[in-house]
C-alpha cells in the first residue's frame, strides 16, 4: 500500500497471473524444443543423419580441392575397397563393445591370419583339394584367436584391455615366427581370382562387406543374440538375474570378432596376394575409433551397426581427401584423433543431459 500525492493510500495493482501464465507457457515451450532436439539427437535416427551430413561434408570437401580426380566412379570404388577391410572388423568390433568389452588384438589376429593361410603347407592343400582350404584355415585361426580372448576374459576373469593386449603381442610375434619376418606371396590364383573380381562392376570386397554389415545389423536388432548382447553391456549383473549365461555370451562375442578378423585377413590377402605379419596395422585403433564415431557406447549396452558402417565410410573418406590433396599420413592422424574425441565429448554431453530433470 501507497500513498498519492494528496496523502491518500492507494493500494498496488495486483500482478497480472495472465502475463505470469504466459512467460511460464513460454519457458515450458523453449525447454520442450531443445529437450526435442537433444532426443532426436540420442535417437538412431538422429544420429545417423548426423553421420550421413559429415560424410557429405567430406565429399563436398574432396570435389572442391581435388575436383574430378576425387569425384568419379574409380576413386570412389576405391574408397569402397579400402574401407571393406576395416569395416569387416569393425563389425565384429561392434559387438565386443556393445556387450561391454574391448579388443586390441584384431589387427594382430588379422596377420597371422593371412600368415597362416599363406604358408607353404597350407597353399600346397589348396593347390591339391581346393582353394577353400586357404578360407577355412583363416577363419578357423581368427575363430581360435578369440576364443582365446573369450575364455581368458569370462572364465579367467582377465580384464579385456589385458587380455587382448596379450593376444596382441602373442599373435603377431607368432605370424612373424610362420613368416620367418618374409612377405609370403598367393601362388593359388583360383583364390585370388574369386577375391579380386568383380560382380557387376561393384568388387568382390565390396559386395563381402555389404554382407557381413547386414547380417550383422540382422543379428544385433532382430535376434535373441543380439538383445542378449545389448542386456550384458548395459548390465551384467541384471542380465544374469534375468537368466542369461554371461561368461558364455562374452566368448561368443569374442569368437564373432575373431570370425570377422579372419574374414578380414582373406580380404587383405587377396587384395595385396601377401600374408605378412604387417598386415593389420593400427587396425584395433582404426576400428574402435570407426565404433565410436559411429554412436555406439564405449562402456556398452547401445551399438550401432548402421552406425559403424558410416563411421568407416567417414575415416576411408578422410583419408582419401587427405591423399588426393598430398597430405602427410601424420596429419590424417591429428584429425582422425579430434574427431574421436569430439565424438565421445558429443556422448558424453547427450548423456549428461539426458539424466537431467
Amino acid at each position: 500500500m501507497t500513498e498519492s500525492s494528496s496523502g491518500a493510500p492507494q493500494t498496488a495493482a495486483p500482478p497480472d497471473p495472465t502475463s505470469d501464465s504466459k512467460r511460464v507457457e513460454e519457458a515450458a515451450a523453449r525447454t520442450a524444443e531443445r529437450r526435442g532436439g537433444l532426443a532426436l539427437l540420442r535417437t538412431s535416427m538422429g544420429r545417423n543423419l548426423g553421420l550421413v551430413l559429415a560424410l557429405a561434408l567430406l565429399c563436398v570437401v574432396g570435389v572442391i580441392t581435388s575436383g574430378e580426380q576425387f569425384a568419379n566412379l574409380d576413386n570412389a570404388l576405391t574408397i569402397l575397397r579400402l574401407a571393406s577391410v576395416i569395416g569387416v572388423v569393425s563389425i565384429g568390433m561392434t559387438f565386443v563393445i556393445t556387450g561391454g568389452g574391448i579388443d586390441l588384438s584384431v589387427g594382430a589376429i588379422v596377420a597371422l591370419a593371412s600368415v597362416w593361410c599363406t604358408t607353404v603347407a597350407t597353399q600346397a592343400m589348396a593347390e591339391d583339394f581346393h582353394w577353400t582350404v586357404m578360407v577355412f584355415t583363416a577363419v578357423l585361426v581368427g575363430i581360435g584367436c578369440g576364443l582365446v580372448n573369450g575364455l581368458l576374459i569370462a572364465y579367467g576373469k582377465v580384464v579385456p584391455f589385458i587380455a587382448t593386449l596379450a593376444m596382441l603381442a602373442a599373435a603377431r610375434g607368432y605370424a612373424e615366427i610362420l613368416a620367418q619376418r618374409r612377405t609370403q606371396i598367393v601362388t593359388v590364383d583360383e583364390f585370388a581370382d574369386f577375391f579380386r573380381a568383380d560382380v557387376v562392376g561393384v568388387p568382390v570386397l565390396v559386395i563381402i562387406f555389404a554382407l557381413v554389415s547386414l547380417i550383422g545389423w540382422v543379428v544385433l536388432n532382430r535376434t535373441t543374440f543380439g538383445r542378449r548382447t545389448l542386456a550384458v553391456g548395459g548390465n551384467p549383473e541384471a542380465a544374469r538375474l534375468a537368466g542369461i549365461n554371461v561368461n558364455r555370451h562374452t566368448v561368443m562375442l569374442y569368437v564373432v570378432v575373431g570370425l570377422c578378423c579372419g574374414i578380414a585377413a582373406l580380404m587383405i590377402t587377396a587384395r595385396t596376394t601377401t600374408g605378412a605379419s604387417t598386415h593389420g596395422g593400427l587396425y584395433e585403433l582404426d576400428a574402435i575409433a570407426a565404433v565410436v564415431i559411429g554412436g555406439t557406447l564405449l562402456s556398452g549396452g547401445r551399438g550401432t551397426i548402421v552406425g559403424t558402417v558410416l563411421g568407416v565410410l567417414i575415416f576411408t573418406t578422410l583419408s582419401n581427401v587427405f591423399t588426393q590433396n598430398n597430405l602427410s599420413s601424420s596429419a590424417q592422424s591429428v584429425a582422425k584423433g579430434a574427431i574421436i574425441v569430439l565424438a565421445v565429448l558429443l556422448q558424453q554431453r547427450l548423456a549428461r543431459q539426458s539424466n537431467s530433470p
